[in-house]
């Protein structure tokens, strides 16, 4: 349980630990950054528009199968095992899309990275639940949240000198090292925690498979152009994905019940709207409005930026609003950010501005992620830390492995257009319906115990 005595991130016994998660979260966002940035020129040179929705599906269907694994081994076992072999996945996986012949493999190495990245995002929140007073927890994802800063700067426009100077290969290779350097600090403050004294109630990661298999078969069906195969593919895919979701998650999440499933249900929603909006930013500019990588970069920077700076709000707002009001102003900022981004991918109007609008789709994303990432965290038992954080990790991933999956359906599909405007348009409305129903149950999120 979170110890009352902790009351700094930055002093014994949370120091290494805070040290260790936040350089472990700026590798990961070097990543994320650098690679969502330079996928299009990557597409263009292998070929296969059809593939590029499934390299961000494929990472996020097999993080989710990670997390299912990495929760239980960190309640079971202590974090410090799964944490190693989530480093040397994701950087295997790096290794394999940076020496990728085609898109197949890209999709396999992303696969690797998916895995990998599920384990290490299980153990931070695990430990952050475990470890932290539940009064610095908050403080604790704002400054997670903050370890974008630098990649946010610095990342797409290292990505997109690379590509344009060297090669897109180069951009994969050249992060492969990160990992395992931030484990060097991370583990040893990892080896210091132990696992619970009594087994929660575990998971099942038959239930976690069944759930990636089901959205995969599902999306997979939904890209193809055959009609048979996909009313076989995507009827079975639901039914597996949604048998799997109920195993995993709390009963009442589908139905928004009040408190923590509801929590859970807004979070997936608000995690579907951002990444699937996002995975297609530097598509359109480049395909739709014919502008070159690095302005997609500077979009990038800045929603991570904003982000960061939303992460921080909910402490100065805590003593005047509660959770759903917070949740609420978060999802109405998204919201706004979301229609301009629409107008500058699909109308004749300046391109920078796509830099103004992401950015406040990334203040609305801050401010509304952290606030429902705390309410889930709080809601947590004791001794179940890591079941909660993979419910948590779970919701998140999910709403960006859906979006973008079926987001990549719709670019890819003959009515989408060549380049894909009415897809992106499509894509983009859809996203913003997401929005839309996460406002319509903001009401029922977790409040702050007071």
């Amino acid at each position: 349980m979170p110890d009352p005595q902790n009351s700094s991130l930055w002093r014994p016994p949370l120091r290494w630990l805070t040290i260790g998660l936040t350089l472990t979260v700026v590798a990961t966002a070097f990543e994320a950054l650098a690679v969502a940035t330079v996928l299009p020129v990557t597409s263009a040179e292998l070929g296969g528009l059809a593939w590029y929705g499934w390299t961000f599906s494929a990472f996020m269907l097999a993080n989710l199968v990670g997390i299912s694994f990495g929760g239980d081994a960190a309640d079971t076992h202590g974090p410090a095992a799964p944490f190693v072999w989530g480093v040397a996945l994701f950087s295997g996986g790096l290794v394999i899309s940076g020496l990728a012949p085609s898109m197949p493999v890209i999709v396999a190495g992303r696969c690797a990275q998916g895995f990998g990245a599920g384990l290490l995002s299980s153990v931070a929140y695990a430990s952050i639940a475990r470890v932290y007073a539940v009064e610095l927890q908050p403080r604790m994802l704002a400054t997670l949240s903050s370890a974008w800063v630098i990649p946010g700067m610095i990342g797409p426009g290292v990505a997109s000198a690379v590509a344009h100077y060297a090669s897109w290969r180069w951009v994969f290779l050249g992060l492969a090292p990160l990992p395992p350097l931030a484990a060097c600090l991370v583990v040893p403050a990892l080896r210091a925690q132990s696992a619970p004294p009594t087994r929660p109630k575990m998971s099942s990661h038959s239930d976690a498979l069944q759930l990636a298999l089901g959205s995969g078969a599902m999306l997979y069906g939904l890209s193809q152009q055959h009609g048979l195969l996909t009313l076989l593919l995507v009827p079975v895919g639901l039914a597996l994905g949604v048998r799997g979701f109920h195993r995993l998650l709390p009963e009442g999440t589908l139905r928004a019940r009040q408190g923590l499933p509801a929590s859970l249900l807004c979070m997936l929603l608000l995690t579907a709207a951002f990444f699937g909006t996002e995975a297609f930013v530097p598509l359109a500019l480049k395909e739709i409005r014919g502008q070159p990588v690095v302005l997609s970069g500077f979009a990038l920077t800045t929603a991570a930026i904003f982000w960061t700076a939303g992460a921080w709000l909910p402490l100065r707002l805590a003593a005047r609003m509660r959770r759903p009001q917070i949740v609420r102003l978060g999802l109405a900022i998204l919201m706004l950010g979301l229609a301009l981004t629409l107008a500058v991918s699909l109308l004749a109007i300046p391109a920078w501005l796509i830099v103004a609008g992401w950015g406040v789709t990334g203040l609305g994303m801050g401010l509304a992620f952290t606030t429902l990432s705390a309410a889930i965290l709080e809601a947590s038992p004791p001794g179940e830390e890591g079941a909660t954080s993979a419910s948590l990790q779970l919701t998140q991933v999910l709403g960006a492995a859906l979006a973008t999956g079926v987001g990549g359906a719709v670019v890819a599909a003959p009515f989408a257009g060549e380049p894909p405007r009415v897809g992106i348009g499509v894509v983009d409305l859809a996203m913003m319906s997401c929005v839309l129903v996460a406002l319509a149950i903001a009401a029922r999120v977790a409040d702050a115990k007071r």
